[in-house]
């Protein structure tokens, strides 16, 4: 799928429902997801704005460890 703009809480919802992230806490606009794996833990911030620049959801994905490709296939 293309890219389009999609809001932060959408990136919530997607990295949660498809990738197994959960809500850990939230600071004011700002949502920190959390995942085990075998190799740690994986911790990445997601601002929960009406619109993220893509340049944003690149930098969100890189600390997921999610590729963008799979990303934007579940959008």
């Amino acid at each position: 799928m293309a890219k389009r703009a999609i809001s932060g809480k959408d990136v919530i919802k997607i990295l949660e429902k498809e990738f197994g992230f959960k809500v850990v806490r939230q600071r004011g606009s700002h949502v920190k997801l959390n995942k085990q794996t075998k190799e740690g833990k994986i911790t990445t911030i997601v601002p929960a704005h009406r619109e993220l620049a893509f340049g944003t959801i690149s930098g969100i994905l890189k600390l997921a460890k999610v590729k963008e490709e799979d990303f934007w296939e579940r959008v």
